[in-house]
């Protein structure tokens, strides 16, 4: 019998004795970082200039380290993903969409938070950032109730992109909706938390958004499911 999520992963975590008040603090700070960086980036920014901006909000935070590289997708970029370079040249427009994605490591626990934000107020960007947000929660309550077929999660996630009128990311890897469920280390080291991440593109306009959250039972760390 399959086992269901939350069932899953209160073991995983139990087994793994991850301490849950420090998850629940680098997933918090993770968050917040991830609002305060949104927070200072301008319309005729650089993407280099985002990611200095983005550096320095999370030295100031007190983060320990970063296990993945910061990335920031402004408008056509926002198409690629993590295996993907960003144009270090490319600036953000007066209508515009963005999006932040970041790993950092408070006292020895990896977080890990993405986000997509719009300026300038295009409806269709707005939706797409929304979009991917409801998608996120989608998926994100199947896999409570229907256990973790990869297959299946990747096929359901693509069905309701199309429903909504978006299409899935299908260049994505790592631990993304295709290859879940394997556990994410943290930092590559030991036991790890699950991470589920969303990508949608538009189908026709050259740009898409991002999601992605630390996915644990909901008196664990993620209030938002089961």
């Amino acid at each position: 019998m399959t086992m269901m999520l939350p069932e899953l992963l209160r073991s995983a975590v139990t087994e793994a004795g991850l301490p849950l008040a420090a998850l629940r603090r680098a997933r918090s700070l993770s968050q917040r970082a991830v609002r305060q960086i949104a927070a200072g980036i301008r319309p005729g920014m650089t993407h280099a200039q985002a990611t200095a901006l983005a550096a320095a909000t999370l030295q100031a935070l007190e983060m320990e380290r970063n296990w993945h590289p910061i990335a920031i997708r402004f408008g056509e970029d926002t198409l690629k993903t993590a295996r993907d370079a960003s144009d270090p040249a490319r600036v953000l427009g007066e209508q515009d969409i963005f999006f932040i994605d970041i790993g950092p490591e408070w006292e020895g626990h990896e977080g890990d938070a993405g986000e997509t934000f719009v300026v300038g107020g295009d409806p269709q960007m707005e939706d797409c950032a929304r979009t991917v947000r409801a998608i996120w929660q989608e998926v994100s309550s199947r896999l409570c109730t229907e256990g973790l077929d990869g297959e299946a999660l990747y096929a359901y996630a693509t069905q309701r992109a199309q429903a909504r009128g978006w299409r899935l990311n299908l260049g994505l890897h790592g631990h993304r909706v295709g290859d879940f469920p394997p556990a994410i280390p943290a930092a590559g080291r030991g036991p790890g938390l699950w991470v589920l991440e969303i990508q949608i593109a538009h189908p026709t306009r050259p740009f898409g958004a991002f999601y992605k959250d630390l996915l644990i039972a909901d008196e664990v760390v993620h209030e938002a499911i089961c």
